[in-house]
């Protein structure tokens, strides 16, 4: 089950990478080229919804590395700050969330 989370997040940034787009662009291209008469509304729709999620998956990822470059930057400035939590954002999203969890119980 591990594997398959770090999978999951891997594909998340994947995802936000460049590439993505010019893996959709491939796609769509051969789709043309191979069988034209079969791409109708339904291959638009199809390609538009791909393209939009792929733009949307970018925008988080750029804010969401942003935001973290901020929280690093604040961690390194305090002196009081525990240094696990500099490297936090490397864990699965589950280990995130019962981190977050325990500290709250702990106020």
């Amino acid at each position: 089950m591990r594997y398959i989370r770090s999978v999951l997040t891997q594909a998340g940034v994947w995802a936000s990478h460049p590439s993505a787009f010019a893996i959709v662009s491939a796609y769509v291209i051969a789709w043309l080229t191979l069988s034209r008469e079969s791409f109708g509304w339904a291959g638009v729709a199809t390609t538009a919804t791909w393209l939009m999620t792929l733009i949307i998956q970018r925008a988080e990822h750029r804010d969401t590395q942003a935001i973290h470059a901020k929280l690093d930057e604040l961690l390194r400035a305090t002196a009081n700050a525990r240094d696990e939590l500099a490297n936090l954002d490397e864990e699965e999203p589950e280990v995130i969330a019962e981190h977050r969890t325990t500290e709250r119980e702990q106020i």
